[in-house]
């Protein structure tokens, strides 16, 4: 069966389409997506602008039509931080019905976790013994540890990359004032929920997804995405360290011409190598493994898990 699955991210909203079976790895048919940076769309008092609810359902709209076309059985939509942190966030979710009939579900930060989490475990498998797995969005930053496939551990902070640009880096290139305080809140934060990570059991693989960290490991030397999704890639922590200083000196578009950056997240990669940096310190990690499969994928495997 042909499913598709419509994520509502704080940077991008993204259509995936995947042929889909129970019992099989479900397959890309059709990615569909644009750069909305709903969390930069927000009024001064946090909500999601007029003018970002209507681009949002337009492109709903447009999702549906090509979903149709493609021969899709079922749309599955959710949201994340960026509408459920919006004081209007419900009534994003129901003006998005009104006008297309799709029902967008949100998503809490530990479900973000949780379903991620199940995503890594199945591309990795049972042999990869307990992971520890991050994965930083335009909003938030989600952890999740355990030797299952429901994780022991799932903790969502509010630290992604886009949500820390606007409300911390003000300068292009951002002043040294700036990230220095950005990196002292940063590891403050993070500190917080290593205990409960770490007293779970040292992991035996730690993992990062989304489109943050992969921009990170192609900078510091990982393959291109051409060369397809078996093939290793990681952050190695003396790497980064290496490029944090460059980054953090460069202006928004000297970014976006590194290999592997959009120019569309170029201005959030500072923040992001922040994150990276820290929650890579303070769980004494010295390289992260990246993981093709994230939220999207596991929100189709748990659906795939309820058929019979």
């Amino acid at each position: 069966m042909r499913l598709g699955v419509l994520d509502v991210g704080s940077n991008t909203v993204h259509l995936l389409l995947v042929d889909a079976h129970h019992g099989r790895a479900p397959v890309p048919a059709y990615s569909h997506k644009t750069e909305l940076k709903l969390a930069e769309n927000l009024t001064d008092d946090g909500r999601v602008s007029d003018r970002a609810i209507d681009l949002l359902t337009g492109f709903v709209q447009e999702s549906l039509e090509i979903a149709e076309d493609l021969g899709v059985n079922e749309v599955m939509g959710f949201a994340t931080s960026a509408i459920r942190d919006a004081p209007n966030g419900d009534d994003v979710i129901l003006e998005v019905k009104r006008r297309s009939g799709v029902n967008l579900q949100l998503l809490s930060g530990e479900d973000e976790a949780r379903l991620t989490f199940l995503a890594v475990r199945r591309w990795f498998g049972w042999s990869a013994g307990r992971l520890l797995v991050l994965d930083i969005g335009g909003g938030s930053l989600e952890l999740a540890a355990g030797l299952d496939e429901e994780p022991d551990e799932a903790v969502s902070l509010p630290l992604g990359a886009g949500r820390l640009t606007r409300d911390m880096l003000s300068g292009d290139p951002p002043d040294a004032k700036e990230l220095k305080a950005l990196r002292k809140y940063v590891r403050a934060q993070i500190a917080d929920i290593v205990g409960p990570i770490t007293r779970l059991g040292e992991p035996e693989l730690a993992v990062a997804t989304s489109k943050t960290f992969r921009q990170i490991a192609r900078i510091t030397g990982a393959a291109p995405s051409a060369e397809g999704p078996f093939v290793r890639r990681v952050i190695d922590r003396d790497d980064l360290g290496d490029w944090l200083p460059r980054l953090a000196a460069m202006s928004t578009s000297k970014r976006a011409e590194l290999p592997g950056v959009s120019a569309g997240r170029a201005a959030q990669l500072v923040a992001g190598a922040l994150v990276t940096e820290a929650a890579m310190d303070l769980f004494g990690l010295s390289e992260l493994v990246l993981c093709p499969w994230a939220l999207r994928e596991g929100v189709i495997l748990r659906q795939l898990d309820g058929l019979d």
